[in-house]
């Protein structure tokens, strides 16, 4: 076990916390916030500046394919031991509303709303954590039951921006204000402003926000005009025949497919609807940048997993052919060709 040292600052005691998570020590870790806490480190510091960039690192290993999923589960399991332990040192007592935070449905990444939530918390909010994924209507009947002041939704991955806004809608059926955060929104909140909703960028930024009633319910609509032309509704209902096709044609170009594994194929089928997903997204939003941002974290992830870049190249033309009746989709994934053409040209 390692065994920690107290300090006072929670970038000093960075490395030594993720040294924690590396060598899967939980008590280390929990041992590691509890002296910062014990020598007056607020415990909003803790969680922001100790365990939310340990959590972000504990990412980029796993992207770099330093560390297997595996790692990355155990690690994240920790830090959510850790945030607990931390709470339930603070142990705040609530002076404020109801909030009701959730991830989006097929959102499984729900460590980072919950440092939102216990941030929100500390500040003297009554808050009700449900977790990751949770569906639409599951969450609007929470609604009904119980009022609150408003709900804070968190998405991850830009792809999940139809769901979100479908999410945004029903909430303020409710008539429950919203407010949202996460990466899946865009690192400065443009598609959140383009779906007209309420966009934190920060657990700090969250708690002003929840705290201004008049900022949440004074949104400007959502500017989605682009919609008419029916690409993205066309898209989602020929995603299963796209991936079906795409799969038949990597299969013809690269022989070597018919020996994968049944963990490699279900891989490479998930890759290929992630393309088509991210696509789907970047057309509802109408940002070719949301496509290609994907792209070139899709190559750099198969790249450290051996995977060439052609072949992501190969696949984009595929989709691109089958879709030349999608003006904006094929333009975005001319825009994706091009991207991964200069990688290549790069070396990456």
């Amino acid at each position: 076990m390692t065994v920690p040292t107290v300090d006072t600052d929670p970038g000093h005691a960075f490395s030594r916390y993720l040294k924690c998570l590396a060598d899967a020590d939980e008590s280390a870790a929990v041992a590691t916030a509890r002296g910062l806490l014990e020598a007056g480190v607020p415990a909003e510091r803790v969680l922001l500046e100790l365990v939310a960039p340990a959590q972000a690192e504990v990412g980029e290993r796993w992207a770099r394919n330093e560390w297997s999923v595996a790692e990355e589960h155990a690690a994240t399991h920790i830090s959510e031991r850790v945030v607990a332990a931390v709470a339930a040192y603070a142990d705040p007592r609530p002076t404020r509303g109801r909030i009701v935070m959730a991830c989006m449905d097929g959102e499984w990444h729900a460590l980072p709303a919950r440092l939102v939530a216990e941030v929100l918390r500390l500040r003297g909010w009554q808050v009700v954590f449900l977790g990751a994924s949770v569906p639409a209507a599951h969450l609007v009947s929470y609604l009904h039951r119980y009022d609150a002041e408003a709900v804070a939704l968190a998405c991850a991955l830009p792809m999940r921006l139809p769901h979100a806004h479908r999410m945004v809608e029903a909430c303020r059926r409710s008539d429950v204000p919203v407010l949202v955060g996460g990466r899946g929104f865009g690192d400065d909140g443009r598609w959140a402003r383009v779906l007209g909703v309420p966009w934190a960028p920060d657990a700090p930024a969250a708690a002003d926000l929840v705290a201004d009633e008049r900022a949440l319910r004074e949104t400007p609509p959502a500017r989605l005009d682009h919609l008419a032309d029916d690409e993205y509704v066309s898209l989602v209902k020929r995603r299963g025949e796209l991936i079906d096709s795409a799969l038949a044609d990597l299969r013809e170009r690269v022989p070597s497919t018919a020996n994968y594994t049944a963990a490699q194929l279900d891989s490479t089928i998930s890759d290929l609807g992630y393309i088509v997903d991210f696509l789907a997204a970047a057309l509802y939003v109408d940002d070719a940048t949301l496509f290609t941002g994907f792209v070139e974290w899709l190559v750099e992830i198969l790249v450290s997993r051996g995977v060439p870049a052609g072949a992501i190249g190969s696949t984009l033309e595929h989709y691109g052919q089958q879709l030349r009746d999608f003006p904006r989709a094929a333009a975005f994934l001319d825009r994706g060709r091009a991207l991964v053409g200069g990688l290549s040209a790069a070396g990456r």
